[in-house]
């Protein structure tokens, strides 16, 4: 990349000068995205216009590759641009790696505190627990032990009936 820095203006350059590594550690999540977006602009408007150069002179070059070589700034920059974006995009992908890791474990931290250990001492006189510290407040009927003896063997018999299929 460093071979075609010779291309850029002032404010490209300093675009570019955002990339050492001093200036990358000290930008957070936040910062290097909002240093991504600026590049990726740059990088798709040096881009565009290589190629739209490129495409006006195949018709007086007589074909892509002579046109191609006529527009060698306007590549450069396109690249350099592109090379700027990759390692922006790692840092940034590091950074953002290790802020969902640091969530994450703030997270199961958070949950852990949370979390009841269980009743302590379950008399048999106790309400029922479902599921992890609820208790029920009451029995699950429908209203009378009968019925819902009966609906549990219609469910078996229905079942039955499909298995011998």
């Amino acid at each position: 990349m460093e071979q075609y820095l010779w291309v850029l203006t002032k404010k490209q350059l300093d675009l570019i000068r955002e990339l050492e590594p001093e200036r990358l550690a000290a930008l957070d999540e936040d910062g290097l995205l909002a240093l991504h977006k600026r590049i990726r602009r740059a990088r798709n408007k040096y881009t565009t216009n290589y190629r739209r150069k490129a495409a006006g002179k195949v018709v007086e070059s007589g074909g892509r590759g002579k046109a191609s070589k006529r527009s060698d700034k306007a590549r450069a920059r396109a690249y350099v641009f592109e090379e700027a974006l990759s390692l922006v995009s790692a840092e940034l992908t590091t950074v953002a790696h290790v802020a969902a890791e640091e969530l994450k474990l703030e997270r199961l931290e958070r949950a852990r505190k949370g979390k009841s250990a269980g009743p302590q001492s379950a008399p048999d006189s106790a309400p029922a627990v479902d599921g992890p510290g609820r208790a029920r407040s009451h029995q699950r009927t429908t209203g009378g032990v009968k019925r819902d003896a009966s609906s549990r063997s219609l469910g078996a018999r229905r079942q039955a009936k499909r298995d011998s299929r």
